[in-house]
């Protein structure tokens, strides 16, 4: 029940909006505009806001373009052979094919069969109604577009948790992967190397989310500043996208290296611990004031080991691949904070 009315909660504000939006294109469409029954109208401003936060000006333009397309082809085609059973069948098949050749959009072509149903079988042959359900649905996508620009949801909230949710999850991959060194014990390397395949829904998530930020930070004036800060955590989504592939061939050659029983030397354990801690001194600093810089000594820390371990030691093939993966993800980290790539070297050289 907690995590039901949790979801809720995360969702009460985009349901608003959606709530609100549909009155306001019902009244704006039948009693500002005149159209009897404008049922296309709330359904439009429906749909083009949704519950998700992205693609919202794709949605609105798709939406109106399938029911355009679905009302004319329903239009022209139901005043010359009337309404029944075939008809429907050809006017649909018809709507839909056109919308496909036009862009094969899911929404545009679903709107475009649906529009065109409605037509065959709610609007008398010949009513002029059919257009104005074209212009019901371009009042319904504009309104939702202006109440998401006017109520407004925060733009980096859901990103910042994306980002908190993929850097807990590198973290714990390369701890479980020192742990797995530390004991030498496969089993651990293996369920390591899953847990990080099975990473990139929380990539993708992290993505769309920042996809949806732009969107709101575009649309509405309000949060018009924070498309710096969304354009931060852009980068910071690549590097850690980079890092975690890192962290797959990591965990991979360790699983690989504890099954065939070669050396590791212990200090290894120890350097991967103290990344996985430096990640999440990273995580705690997102959405601080003067946010990532703080994670890059940690990272420096962890660097500088790694040098004074390769001191004095000849590595054997399986640890030359953990160091150099453990460098790389170092190098990723530091990008993550903000550096460029050669300010990310200079500062490895440099430690």
């Amino acid at each position: 029940m907690r995590a039901r009315g949790r979801r809720v909660a995360l969702s009460a504000l985009p349901i608003l909006q959606c709530a609100v939006a549909a009155g306001l294109a019902w009244y704006v469409a039948n009693d500002l505009v005149g159209h009897a029954r404008p049922f296309f109208a709330p359904i439009a401003a429906v749909i083009s806001l949704g519950l998700s936060l992205t693609s919202r000006l794709r949605r609105v333009a798709e939406l109106v373009a399938g029911v355009s397309v679905g009302v004319l082809v329903g239009d022209l085609l139901i005043s010359q052979i009337g309404s029944g059973a075939w008809q429907i069948v050809l006017v649909v098949a018809l709507a839909m094919s056109v919308a496909v050749f036009a862009d094969g959009a899911t929404l545009l072509v679903a709107q475009a069969g649906s529009s065109a149903v409605l037509v065959a079988t709610l609007l008398p042959p010949g009513d002029v109604g059919g257009l104005d359900r074209c212009v019901d649905a371009l009042i319904g996508g504009l309104v939702g577009v202006l109440v998401a620009g006017v109520i407004p949801t925060d733009p980096v909230r859901p990103v910042q948790r994306g980002a908190r949710s993929l850097l807990d999850e590198l973290a714990a991959v390369l701890a479980r992967t020192g742990d797995a060194l530390r004991d030498r014990d496969p089993a651990v390397a293996q369920a390591a190397l899953e847990r990080a395949r099975a990473s990139q829904p929380l990539i993708d998530e992290l993505r769309t989310a920042l996809r949806g930020g732009h969107e709101v930070a575009t649309v509405a004036p309000l949060y018009r500043r924070r498309r710096l800060q969304l354009g931060r955590y852009g980068e910071l989504a690549e590097r850690t996208d980079y890092a975690m592939r890192n962290a797959r061939v990591l965990a991979r050659r360790t699983y690989q290296a504890l099954l065939d029983d070669e050396p590791a030397a212990p200090e290894l354990a120890d350097a991967l611990g103290e990344l996985s801690s430096a990640v999440g001194t990273l995580t705690a600093e997102l959405g601080r004031e003067g946010d990532r810089e703080r994670a890059r000594e940690p990272v420096l820390d962890v660097v500088r080991h790694a040098v004074v371990l390769s001191e004095g030691w000849v590595p054997g093939p399986s640890e030359q691949v953990i160091v150099a993966q453990l460098r790389s993800i170092a190098l990723d980290l530091l990008q993550a904070t903000g550096l460029t790539r050669t300010e990310a070297l200079a500062a490895m050289r440099a430690s």
